[in-house]
């Protein structure tokens, strides 16, 4: 596991979590489940234990239950925001102490097509189309994961039209209604960005 603070009281990790870390009720939670899905899931939960045990040890025990919108929270600790994702096997995890957090880790597609780079990417085409198709594919994941870590931060989900976040394709960091966002290199092999509350709550 790799670990930054990539903020103040901000923690992001990646890489390959020890399954013992999850608790029994990480396995109840994933019953049920397609097998290769409850393995991501228990991946996911695993990484966030074994971040917390580093960074706050006190909150690595707490049940992981989902609010209202879905978004992740730990029971009985309310100020303490999280954030998990997956992508086929590569994970990430986010921790904010008094800060509400998002995560998102994308391999970079096969092929981005006109279409979804205009969508996504609307105001940045021409620095894009300049690219080779392979970087162009890996800068829109960059781009992607940015506006899914700040709809997950905001706990609005793609209800939030993260497409619509303004990302410059070349920028490692910026800001978005209240949140920060960093594009998170060299913690995994695959592009990845966390958003966070700029004051804590």
């Amino acid at each position: 596991m790799r670990v930054r603070e990539i903020g103040p009281a901000v923690w992001a990790a990646s890489g390959t979590p020890r399954t013992e870390e999850v608790t029994a009720a990480d396995r109840i939670a994933v019953r049920g489940a397609a097998p290769w899905r409850a393995q991501q899931l228990l991946g996911g939960r695993a990484l966030l234990r074994a971040l917390l045990s580093q960074v706050l040890p006190q909150a690595a025990g707490a049940p992981v239950v989902a609010g209202p919108n879905g978004k992740p929270f730990l029971h009985g600790r309310p100020r303490l925001g999280i954030s998990i994702s997956h992508d086929d096997e590569h994970l990430a995890v986010c921790v904010g102490a008094d800060r509400r957090v998002g995560v998102d880790i994308q391999l970079p597609p096969d092929r981005v097509g006109a279409r979804l780079l205009r969508r996504c990417a609307r105001g940045h085409l021409e620095a894009l189309a300049g690219l080779s198709p392979r970087r162009r594919d890996t800068v829109f994941a960059e781009i992607w994961t940015v506006q899914e870590a700040c709809v997950k931060a905001d706990g609005s989900g793609i209800g939030g039209l993260p497409w619509t976040i303004d990302v410059p394709p070349h920028a490692d960091r910026g800001s978005w209604q209240g949140l920060q966002w960093r594009k998170v290199r060299g913690l995994a092999d695959a592009p990845m960005a966390c958003a966070w509350d700029e004051e804590s709550r």
